[in-house]
């Protein structure tokens, strides 16, 4: 059932959407005639006419978002979730292969049980195996090293509640894993079929080049995840197995040069002295990186937690 209380904000990152922008805002419109609800359409320095055709549809529920320059979709997506004033916040792509009447779908979801993101998986997902293979690796990297079991991370359409939303931090190519970062912060997530289309209007931005992006930030995420707080850890570990193979090495060379053997010239010899030198680096490299991460929660305040909430009786 309907909430009247509750407001939503739908944001919506676009770039040389033109000819899906009047659908886009129509569509949302019917949809959501029900709903109070405002529609955030930020543009990324689009180079055809996307600002004016919404300049021309526009009504009182529509706010249009024009960056500087193209800063790329997820920037674009924290512009307009900082924005944003509704109770829940709902993103979702511009080229309408999401359908908007899954929203009230997930809205229900969201407001009749305690998640606090529900995200779309898309059934009979139609796009080319260019955009396809790259995200099953990475949704198969993501469910085999994390504990959260969820099938297609790339899909644009979700519903948040505003406190998740506002605290996620995009950078990069990160918007393919906001899941991930909400699951990070300690979100609870669920995932429910959706509907998805074959694009109609303009090019797909997504190319293979993206997926070299994606991978990069695929690791630092997890690299997150896990050592974000104990760096040395994982920099510390791996110096001191490259150190003692080094030192087990040239202990090995010394025995052979007290039985008389020539080890001058042998290439064992610099790859001993090499791995000892390099096991003492990273481990330099892992209390380097362990005093910086203290640096940056204690000189901005923060804490290495989230509290959900505080009950007083």
């Amino acid at each position: 059932m309907m909430n009247p209380d509750k407001f939503y904000s739908i944001v919506v990152p676009l770039y040389n959407e033109e000819e899906n922008v009047p659908l886009l805002i129509n569509t949302v419109k019917d949809i959501m005639k029900e709903y109070r609800y405002e529609l955030i359409l930020v543009d990324d320095f689009s180079t055809d006419r996307t600002a004016m055709a919404i300049k021309k549809i526009a009504a009182s529920d529509v706010v249009l978002i024009e960056l500087t320059k193209n800063y790329g979709q997820s920037s674009a997506l924290m512009a307009g979730i900082d924005y944003a004033s509704g109770d829940h916040i709902i993103t979702m792509d511009g080229d309408m292969q999401n359908d908007p009447s899954d929203i009230p779908m997930m809205i229900k979801k969201i407001n009749e049980n305690e998640y606090d993101l529900v995200i779309g998986k898309r059934q009979k997902r139609q796009d080319n195996l260019v955009r396809t293979f790259p995200s099953k690796i990475a949704n198969f990297i993501i469910r085999r090293t994390t504990k959260l079991n969820v099938t297609d991370h790339g899909c644009a359409l979700k519903v948040f509640n505003s406190e998740t939303a506002k605290n996620l931090d995009l950078y990069g190519e990160s918007h393919r894993f906001i899941t991930l970062h909400a699951h990070l912060n300690g979100a609870r997530i669920t995932e429910v079929p959706i509907k998805h289309h074959a694009r109609q209007f303009g090019v797909s931005k997504y190319g293979i080049g993206r997926t070299t992006k994606v991978i990069n930030d695929l690791i630092l995420l997890l690299f997150n995840q896990k050592y974000l707080q104990k760096p040395i850890y994982l920099f510390g570990n791996i110096g001191l197995a490259t150190f003692i193979s080094g030192m087990l090495i040239n202990i090995y060379l010394l025995i052979e040069k007290f039985m008389g053997y020539s080890i001058g010239g042998r290439p064992l010899l610099i790859l001993g002295i090499l791995l000892v030198f390099v096991g003492i680096q990273l481990f330099t490299t892992g209390i380097i990186i362990d005093l910086l991460m203290k640096t940056y929660y204690e000189s901005q305040k923060k804490r290495p937690f989230n509290i959900r909430k505080v009950s007083v009786f």
